[in-house]
């Protein structure tokens, strides 16, 4: 459970950093829109586990792959816009953030199950037990 603290402080990193996206770094990421879909503080606020969604273009785990070799540019974009409001910039983990693709899969397993009307399912059951 995240203290308001730690709420606060990911809405206010989760902001930025989508600023810092879609501003700052989009000529590093060409042909695709990054977008922060969830931040994770720690306790202490020196970390912050960052989860990315990629729309459009090219591959994520790539995509993904320069995110993380950028680190230190995308910390210290960061640290520009917020240095006044925090203390301490915290470390930044990036994640892929798969929960659309998971939703998709779900509702594809779901969509190819043949369940019977209950009405069906009754009637064969009362004609089980007469046999």
């Amino acid at each position: 459970m995240e203290s308001k603290r730690q709420q606060k402080f990911a809405k206010l990193i989760q902001k930025e950093l989508a600023e810092v996206f879609q501003r700052e770094c989009s000529h590093l990421f060409t042909g695709a829109f990054v977008s922060v879909s969830v931040v994770r503080v720690s306790p202490d606020l020196g970390v912050a586990k960052v989860y990315l969604s990629m729309l459009v273009g090219a591959n994520a785990k790539e995509l993904l792959q320069q995110v993380k070799l950028n680190t230190k540019t995308i910390r210290h974009l960061l640290a520009q816009r917020i240095k006044k409001q925090v203390r301490v910039i915290p470390e930044l983990i990036f994640y892929l953030d798969d929960t659309a693709e998971y939703a998709a899969r779900m509702e594809e397993l779901f969509s190819g199950l043949e369940i019977p009307p209950a009405d069906q399912e009754e009637t064969s059951e009362t004609n089980d037990e007469e046999k």
